[in-house]
């Protein structure tokens, strides 16, 4: 880990990602919110537009999605791709989707100025190998049972072929718990802190899979550290297609916005 892990004996600071004009790392806590999955113009752009006006700074929307059924709903692809194009111009937020393939890095690229990394690719060696060949920032979500080090390793296989733009994040891990998605591992926030020098995100949407249950997970990751939110956001989160019992609608999100300032304030954050 020579090149994600601290060094203790510079007193290290975090290193800072520009995504567009957005900077993670830095004192401003970011929020990213957005659907699950794009399932119309209509629906990502007025999710987009609301999530801006309450305060987000940051577009997430998958155009492409991998999904435990292969007969679920897996995105629109190339149509999504279009339609984060035309809404990113209209409102200016920067965008985050999830790239599942090598052979789509380059027209995803087109469009995303953050490429994510799902769960399930956390490991896939040869995809994180790829996206470090580009200088598009990465956000690199923790695997479903891994540890911190696999994890942190995995960040390594990107930044090890030249590009140093990742952010980790948390967003549960498979346990023996059935109520919830998964078990958000707190700890796990600022244990990467101590560990590496990068910017550590917290998704509550995927950790609890509960809407109930986001707003509270993400305050407290906030408080232990977190650097962002990503947050899914939904118009009507009981006709979405993907993920609907952990989406946020547009009221539970303000609510959210609401409460993030005080606890970002109390550890010497703020919102952008």
């Amino acid at each position: 880990m020579k090149l994600i892990a601290r060094r203790r004996d510079e007193q290290q600071e975090t290193t800072a990602v520009r995504v567009g004009d957005v900077i993670i790392g830095g004192p401003e806590l970011v929020v990213v919110a957005g659907p699950c999955a794009i399932e119309s113009y209509e629906q990502l752009l007025s999710t987009a537009l609301e999530i801006k006006r309450l305060g987000a700074t940051m577009l997430r929307g998958g155009a492409y999605k991998p999904r435990t059924s292969p007969y679920s709903f897996r995105g629109k692809g190339e149509l999504g791709l279009e339609m984060l194009s035309r809404i990113k111009e209209l409102t200016g937020l920067p965008v985050v989707t999830e790239v599942m393939d090598a052979r789509d890095i380059e027209r995803i690229a087109d469009v995303a100025d953050m490429f994510q990394i799902g769960s399930r690719n956390m490991q896939n060696y040869t995809l994180l190998s790829e996206l470090g060949k580009t200088k598009r920032p990465v956000l690199l979500k923790r695997g479903l049972a891994a540890t911190l080090e696999e994890w942190i390793y995995a960040a390594e296989y990107i930044m090890s072929e030249g590009n140093d733009q990742v952010v980790l994040c948390e967003r549960g891990i498979r346990t023996f718990e059935t109520y919830t998605r998964n078990t958000v591992d707190i700890t796990a926030i600022p244990a990467l802190k101590e560990l590496t020098h990068l910017p550590v995100f917290l998704d509550p949407s995927h950790g609890t899979g509960r809407w109930s249950l986001v707003s509270p997970v993400a305050l407290a990751g906030v408080a232990a550290g977190a650097d962002g939110l990503m947050i899914e956001v939904h118009p009507q989160p009981e006709l979405a297609l993907s993920d609907g019992k952990q989406s946020l609608n547009f009221e539970h999100f303000a609510d959210l916005m609401d409460k993030l300032s005080p606890v970002a304030k109390a550890v010497g954050r703020k919102l952008i």
